[in-house]
């Protein structure tokens, strides 16, 4: 990686540990507050709110098969609108979701159990008592490897989790729920140990090409556009941090199982129905994902009655019952949205900056909330 490409690599995974891609997208309890409105009116109300009070220069509500929000545009000061649910976008920390379907996977076939601990197979975690149910329910204690790397020296997640090794931990295995891109960069290795290839690979072959997902891909290792129809994002670099800056180009591949990969809100609506809905995983490993549980109300940015599972957490709905999905929050884009239970809905939010605190969190997950409360 070029002296620049690794000084931009280590100013976006700096702020993302502290703004965004280590900490899954949820409700602020005032953000909840868009369902009472109902309809596209009401996902318009957020979205407008977004770009007119917050500052975002884009903001889409995508639902499955039913409409299209808009509000901004695609560039600032160019006129252009919107795109719209064929737009890429770089989802973050909704890559933790793909990458406990592709770990269920191996455990509905039997390669794998989530009681086995990760040093079978990852040989330096070989003392640890860590297993891999831990590592999916974010209880492994494992601290946040973005705080520790020196991107001046390319390392490889091997080399990462030596530093979180010598690190130490934030809690004993088990003891606690805490937040780390670190349990999924595990799980991506031990994707790749069970099945004999690369995590990327084993995730396209199971998940993103049985779904049909084609707008959805791994950047290369030098890749930093987006490919196909997209936004500009923008985002406060943490070395000149007293505006937004272009961070459309950024070197996603070094986001990895954690956060790495670029999808539309059209492929995400559909990964998010194929999960709930059975048509990727048996209904017992999806039961379990959604079953063995965590209570994360109160904690960092989730509400009261949030609950978090095998990568995949449950928001509750201002009209009764909870939405299934996760988040993403990069310094130039946020996403939100999920599905509802009961087959009520399917909706993705995207903002073209991050989106992951006060009046803007609000505001998005206002606009989800609103979606998937409509008419109910």
């Amino acid at each position: 990686m070029s002296s620049q490409r690794t000084r931009v690599a280590t100013a976006v995974l700096s702020a993302a540990a502290l703004v965004g891609v280590a900490a899954p997208m949820a409700a602020a309890d005032g953000g909840r507050g868009g369902g009472h409105h109902g309809g596209a009116s009401g996902v318009q109300e957020q979205l407008d709110l977004l770009v007119g009070k917050d500052g975002v220069p884009g903001a889409l509500a995508y639902e499955k098969g039913h409409r299209a929000v808009k509000a901004g545009t695609a560039e600032p000061g160019s006129g252009k609108p919107m795109v719209g649910p064929e737009g890429r976008l770089r989802m973050g920390s909704d890559t933790k979701s793909f990458t406990a379907a592709a770990v269920m996977r191996l455990v509905a076939d039997g390669e794998l159990r989530v009681d086995d601990r990760a040093g079978r197979y990852v040989p330096q975690l070989a003392d640890s008592p860590i297993t891999i149910r831990q590592l999916l329910k974010q209880r492994s204690g494992l601290t946040e490897y973005a705080r520790l790397i020196d991107w001046d020296r390319p390392n490889t997640d091997e080399g990462y989790l030596d530093l979180v090794l010598k690190a130490g931990p934030d809690f004993e295995p088990g003891a606690e729920w805490g937040y780390s891109k670190t349990n999924y960069m595990v799980l991506g290795m031990v994707i790749a140990r069970v099945s004999g290839t690369d995590y990327r690979t084993y995730i396209k072959r199971t998940i993103l090409e049985p779904m049909g997902l084609k707008s959805t891909y791994w950047p290369g290792r030098d890749e930093l556009t987006l490919r196909g129809p997209h936004a500009r994002n923008y985002g406060i670099h943490p070395a000149h941090p007293k505006g937004q800056v272009d961070a459309t180009e950024l070197p996603g591949y070094e986001f990895g199982a954690s956060g790495g990969l670029v999808t539309t809100p059209g492929d995400l609506n559909a990964f998010w129905d194929g999960l709930f809905g059975g048509k990727l995983l048996p209904v017992w490993a999806v039961r379990q994902m959604t079953h063995d549980t965590t209570d994360v109300g109160g904690r960092d940015v989730y509400p009261k009655g949030s609950r978090y599972g095998y990568g995949v957490a449950s928001i509750p709905l201002s009209c009764g019952g909870e939405y299934w999905g996760h988040g993403g929050d990069l310094p130039g884009d946020s996403v939100g949205g999920g599905r509802a239970s009961g087959g009520r809905g399917t909706v993705t939010v995207y903002t073209t900056t991050g989106a992951a605190e006060g009046s803007k969190l609000a505001h998005l997950q206002g606009a989800v909330d609103a979606a998937l409360c409509d008419g109910r």
